[in-house]
C-alpha cells in the first residue's frame, strides 16, 4: 500500500500522542448519556423526599439520602421538576432572565434533572450561561507554587512574583509530607510580600491541613474530595456527612473551604457503576451544596486526560463548571493539570472558561516551570505568562493576571527571599544563606538553587508544627527584622480570619484588603453593557505589556542621514537605448535609508547595478514621487526605460521586474518577501532584468518564503509604507545620480 507523506507527518503531531478511546459505559468511560443514567424524577410526601431520580427511598444509597435531606430546596422542587429542561436551558442563555430566578429554580433540581438541562446546550450556550451564572462579578485566578527541592527561599520568591502578577489565591503542596509547615510558611510570607490579601493553602492530608490552618499558616482549603458513588466514598473512608463535618471545622476556624470533585474520578477508581461522568458530577455538586461549602474546585482536575480521551470530554468539563454556578457555588474551574501535548488543544480548552470568566479561571496556574510542579504538571506554567497576558490584551478579557516588568519581579523576589531568611533566623530554623537568597531571586527552577540540609530542615519542621510558635511569632520576627509591611499584611490576614468575611461565597481580597464576594460583588450580568466589564484602569494595566513598544521605535533604525552618493539631477526623460530603469520610491535614500531587514539603500542600488552591468547593460536610477505602490513604481519605470524593462523598488525593499506593455498589476518577476532579500538577491534581480532586456531565456530568481515574516514584521511594514506614502508628491519622476563602482 502506498505511504502518504502527509499522514506520516500528521502522525507525529503532538495531538496524536494523546489517548483516544470509544465510549464504554459499563466501565464509566462515557462523559454523558450513559444507559445507566436515571431519568429525572422527584416525589415528596409530607415534606420528605420518597423518590429521587427513579429510586424509592428504601433503595437510596448514602448520596441519595444526603441529597434528599440536605441539598434540595423542596419549596422550589415542584416547579423546578415540572419545568421542561429545555426551558431552563433557554433561561440560562436568555439575557432577560435574571440569575437569581435561575438559582431559585435550580435549587429544586435533582442530579438527573441538572444533567437533562445541560443535554440541550452546546458549548457556546454553556459559555453564555457560565458568564451569567458565576457567583462573583469579578473573575480571578489561582496559582500553584511548588518546587522539587521544596526550597523555602524559592517558594517565597515564586509566591511573591505570583501575587504581584495578580493571582488571588496561591496553593502549594509537598513531596515529603513533613515539609508541609515550612512550605505553607514560605508561600504565606511570599504571597503577602507580593500583595497583601492573597489567600494561601497547602494541599496535604485533611487533618494535617486543618492543623496548618489552626496555626495560621493557611487561609483556605480545597482538598476535601467528594465523589459521585457510594463505593468511592467508602474506599476513602468517608461519607458526605464526614466531609460536611470537616468543612464546618475549617469554617469555624475562619478558613475558607471548597470541595474538590470533577468528571472521571469514579471511573478512575473503579466505582462508576456504569453511570456517565457528568451525572456523577451532578451528584457531587449537590453534595457540596448540601454540606454547606461555599464552593467547589471542579473541571475534572487531575483526571482530565480521562474525559478528554472520550467524545465530548471537554464539553463535559465545561458542563460541570456551569452546573456548579447554577447551584450558586463558587467554582475554581480546573485548567490546572496538564491536559494535552497539543498547545492548540490546551488553549482551546482554556477558552471555555477564560472567555466567559469564572471565579478562578485556573485552579492552579503553575507559577513556575512545569517540571517543578508537584501537583503533576501545570496546563500552563511560568513559560506561558506572556502568552496568557497577550490573550487578555487580544480579547480585552480579564483573566485575573497582570503583566509585570523584570525589574518589578526581581525587586519583589528579593524582598520575599530576604523576608523568609529573616524569619528562619529569628525563629531558630536552619539558616537560609545569602547565596540561597541570591539564587532564589534569579532562578527559574530549583536545579539552580544551592542544596540544603534536608535532615535538619525536616527536624525543624517536625519541631515547629506542635510548638507554640504560630502566625504571631512570624509577624513578630518580621517586625524585628525590619519587614514591617509584610508583617502588617500577615497581621491583617489574621484579623480577617477573626472577622470571617472572606468565608462568603467566592470571596477574595482586592489590593486594599477589601473582600469581594458573591454578597457584595454579585454577578449581575443581563446582557450587553451589564455584568463585569474591564474598567479603564484595568484595561490600561492589561495593555501595558513589558514588550510593548512605541510604533515609532519600529522604524527608527530605517531613518537617518540621506544617502550621500545619491543626488537628484532633474526630470527623467524616456530612454532611447537598451537600458534598465531602476525606479525607486519617493522616500528612498532620503526619508528612509535602509530596507526592512537593515540593508543600506546605497548597497542595494550598488548590487542591482552590478548585476545589470555584468550583462553589458547600463541602468538609470529614477525616483518616482507620485506613488508609493511597488507595482505602480515599476510600471512607471518601464514606460521610461529604453528597453521597456524596469526594476521597481520600494524603500522597504519590496521589488518587481516590470515590462512595458504589461498591465500595471502584472509583472515579469515579483519579490514580495523583502525581509528575506539579500544583496545577492538584488544582484540576481539586476542580472535577470538585463537578460530580459537582451531577449535572453531567463530563469526567475528563486524567491525565499518566510511564513513567519508577516507575524514579526507586519507593524514595521505598515509603518514603513506609511512613511513612504507621506513623501508622495505631485511631481514627475526625477533622474538620480548614483556614485558607485561596479564590483565585477
Amino acid at each position: 500500500m502506498p505511504i502518504s507523506r502527509r499522514f506520516q507527518l500528521l502522525e507525529k503531531r503532538e495531538v496524536n500522542r494523546e489517548t483516544f478511546v470509544e465510549p464504554w459505559p459499563e466501565a464509566g468511560l462515557i462523559v454523558a448519556d450513559s444507559p445507566a443514567d436515571p431519568q429525572p424524577s422527584l416525589r415528596i410526601e409530607a415534606g420528605r423526599v420518597t423518590e429521587l431520580d427513579g429510586r424509592p427511598r428504601d433503595q437510596f444509597d448514602i448520596l441519595d439520602t444526603f441529597i434528599a435531606d440536605h441539598s434540595l430546596d423542596l419549596a422550589a422542587a415542584e416547579i423546578a421538576m415540572a419545568t421542561p429542561s429545555i426551558d431552563i436551558a433557554r433561561m440560562l442563555v436568555d439575557i432577560n432572565v435574571p440569575r437569581a430566578e435561575i438559582l431559585h429554580l435550580v435549587a429544586g433540581c435533582t442530579p438527573a434533572k441538572l444533567v437533562d438541562i445541560i443535554r440541550h446546550m452546546n458549548v457556546l450556550e454553556m459559555m453564555m450561561g457560565l458568564g451569567k451564572m458565576r457567583a462573583r462579578r469579578t473573575p480571578a485566578n489561582q496559582a500553584h507554587v511548588t518546587n522539587r527541592r521544596e526550597h523555602p527561599a524559592l517558594l517565597a520568591a515564586d509566591a511573591a512574583e505570583a501575587a504581584l502578577r495578580g493571582f488571588a489565591e496561591i496553593e502549594t503542596t509537598v513531596g515529603v509530607a513533613r515539609y508541609a509547615p515550612f512550605n505553607a510558611l514560605a508561600i504565606l510570607i511570599g504571597s503577602q510580600t507580593g500583595r497583601g490579601g492573597v489567600l494561601t493553602q497547602c494541599a496535604v492530608e485533611e487533618s494535617l491541613g486543618l492543623e496548618l490552618a489552626m496555626k495560621g499558616l493557611t487561609t483556605y482549603a480545597e482538598t476535601l474530595s467528594i465523589y459521585g458513588t457510594e463505593g468511592t466514598f467508602v474506599d476513602g473512608d468517608d461519607t458526605p456527612w464526614s466531609k460536611a463535618f470537616l468543612s464546618a471545622a475549617y469554617a469555624s476556624r475562619g478558613v475558607k473551604i471548597r470541595f474538590t470533585s470533577g468528571t472521571g474520578s469514579e471511573a478512575l477508581m473503579g466505582h462508576a457503576q456504569g453511570c456517565s461522568m457528568l451525572y456523577l458530577e451532578a451528584r457531587c455538586l449537590l453534595v457540596t451544596r448540601g454540606a454547606g461549602s461555599q464552593g467547589v474546585q471542579n473541571g475534572s482536575i487531575s483526571c482530565i486526560a480521562l474525559p478528554e480521551s472520550l467524545p465530548g470530554g471537554v464539553r463535559a468539563v465545561l458542563a460541570e463548571n456551569l452546573l456548579a454556578t447554577m447551584l450558586g457555588l463558587e467554582v475554581a474551574s480546573g485548567n490546572d493539570a496538564l491536559a494535552s501535548h497539543s498547545d492548540i488543544r490546551k488553549a482551546a480548552k482554556l477558552m471555555l472558561q477564560f472567555i466567559p470568566g469564572t471565579d478562578f479561571i485556573t485552579s492552579g496556574y503553575s507559577a513556575m516551570p512545569r517540571r517543578e510542579n508537584l501537583f503533576g504538571g501545570g496546563n500552563f506554567d511560568a513559560d506561558d505568562f506572556d502568552d496568557y497576558n497577550v490573550l487578555q490584551r487580544d480579547m480585552q478579557v480579564d483573566g485575573g493576571n497582570r503583566p509585570i516588568s523584570e525589574q518589578e519581579a526581581l525587586a519583589i523576589r528579593t524582598e520575599a527571599a530576604r523576608a523568609i531568611q529573616a524569619v528562619y533566623t529569628e525563629l531558630g530554623f536552619p539558616a537560609i544563606t545569602d547565596d540561597e537568597v541570591e539564587a532564589a531571586v534569579l532562578a527559574h527552577g530549583s536545579e539552580e538553587m544551592p542544596s540544603r540540609n534536608v535532615v535538619a530542615d525536616l527536624a525543624a519542621a517536625d519541631k515547629f508544627l506542635p510548638s507554640e510558635q504560630n502566625i504571631l511569632s512570624v509577624v513578630r520576627a518580621l517586625q524585628i527584622r525590619g519587614f514591617e509591611k509584610v508583617a502588617a499584611n500577615l497581621l491583617e490576614m489574621g484579623r480577617q480570619r477573626v472577622a470571617g468575611d472572606y468565608l462568603q461565597t467566592s470571596a477574595i481580597f482586592d489590593r486594599n484588603f477589601k473582600v469581594q464576594s458573591a454578597i457584595n460583588d454579585v454577578n449581575d450580568y443581563s446582557g450587553p453593557g451589564s455584568g463585569y466589564r474591564v474598567s479603564a484602569e484595568r484595561w490600561q494595566e492589561i495593555q501595558n505589556l513589558p514588550q510593548v513598544k512605541s510604533p515609532r521605535d519600529f522604524i527608527a533604525d530605517q531613518i537617518g542621514e540621506p544617502c550621500a552618493r545619491l543626488a537628484e539631477l532633474g526630470p527623467a526623460r524616456p530612454g532611447v537605448s537598451p537600458e534598465i530603469i531602476v525606479a525607486v520610491g519617493p522616500a528612498f535614500g532620503t526619508e528612509l535609508i535602509r530596507t526592512i531587514n537593515g540593508l543600506d539603500h546605497e548597497e542595494v542600488l550598488a548590487a542591482i547595478l552590478t548585476g545589470v552591468a555584468s550583462q553589458g547593460l547600463v541602468a538609470r536610477v529614477v525616483k518616482i514621487y507620485r506613488t508609493s505602490d511597488c507595482a505602480a513604481i515599476g510600471y512607471i519605470g518601464a514606460q521610461l526605460s529604453g528597453s521597456g524593462i524596469a526594476i521597481g523598488l520600494q524603500s522597504r525593499g519590496t521589488t518587481i521586474i516590470h515590462k512595458r506593455g504589461l498591465a500595471r498589476l502584472s509583472n515579469l518577476e515579483l519579490f514580495p518577501q523583502s525581509p528575506s532579500m539579500t544583496l545577492e538577491t538584488y544582484q540576481a534581480i539586476g542580472v535577470n532584468a538585463a537578460r530580459y532586456a537582451l531577449g535572453m531565456v531567463t530563469t526567475p530568481v528563486p524567491v525565499q518564503v518566510d511564513n513567519w515574516a508577516r507575524l514579526r514584521l507586519i507593524v514595521k511594514t505598515a509603518l514603513l509604507h506609511r512613511h513612504e506614502t507621506e513623501q508622495v508628491q505631485d511631481q514627475p519622476p526625477m533622474e538620480m545620480r548614483f556614485d558607485w563602482e561596479p564590483d565585477l
